[in-house]
């Protein structure tokens, strides 16, 4: 069966490190570590299968940004990529086998070493917290803190009752993102381990590619939420 929490597996000083922050960091360094490598890599005309890939993968991304958020594509693209890049790598590389399976047994009981970040709602929040703080962010940095407000607080009545419906529509964008991506790759989760205790060959494969494309959709999701977010925050409130 598995938890709904996250298992502590050590822990430095007072802090408890669980599997799922262990994956966190694992996916962190491999996304820094390929940043790295590919820059070291790149060439002004591109000579190798790997960065013609890259260039076409960034190009498409971008033009679906540019697409969307128009004149501030290149402000937004940045936090669209990471977000997309972080959570599927975690969304996949979770599938990958010993997550889940491979630990120490207390009580009888399975502590795997690894468990898939998104898995966690407190990763999840963290990131919808973190969409949202950039957005505030960068709307401040695009249109100025006095638009900005002027989209919450108004001597008008009525643009004031808007303004307070908007500051809960924002509490509810957190909640919706990060319920939204936890309860998808928590629940395939579950399924698969369900799965897997019935059957221990063939019949878990399609729902492992099923996995696939559920990892693949939710971090689309995520990062266009974002980026659509982003957009309405960086146009002025006052052309709406």
């Amino acid at each position: 069966m598995v938890s709904f929490a996250p298992e502590i597996i050590f822990h430095l000083g007072k802090i408890p490190i669980t599997n799922t922050i262990l994956h966190t960091l694992a996916v962190d360094g491999l996304l820094i570590g390929s940043a790295f490598y590919i820059n070291r890599k790149l060439t002004l005309i591109p000579t190798n299968f790997l960065q013609n890939a890259i260039e076409f993968t960034i190009e498409a991304f971008y033009n679906l940004t540019e697409s969307v958020a128009q004149h501030a594509a290149s402000r937004i693209f940045p936090y669209f990529m990471s977000f997309f890049l972080f959570i599927l790598l975690s969304n996949w590389s979770s599938l990958l086998p010993g997550f889940g399976t491979i630990g120490i047994r207390e009580h009888g009981e399975l502590i795997p070493f690894l468990r898939g970040t998104t898995s966690d709602l407190n990763t999840t929040l963290g990131l919808a917290l973190v969409s949202a703080a950039a957005t505030h962010m960068l709307s401040i940095k695009t249109i100025g803190i006095k638009d900005y407000f002027s989209r919450y607080f108004s001597l008008n009545p009525i643009n004031l009752f808007i303004g307070v419906l908007e500051i809960i529509s924002e509490i509810t964008k957190v909640v919706s993102l990060s319920f939204r991506l936890f309860g998808n790759i928590f629940a395939g989760e579950v399924v698969l381990a369900t799965v897997s205790t019935i059957f221990a060959f063939i019949i878990p494969l399609p729902f492992l590619m099923l996995e696939v494309i559920v990892g693949f959709v939710q971090a689309l999701v995520f990062s266009m939420l974002t980026m659509v977010f982003m957009t309405i925050f960086t146009t002025s409130h006052k052309s709406h």
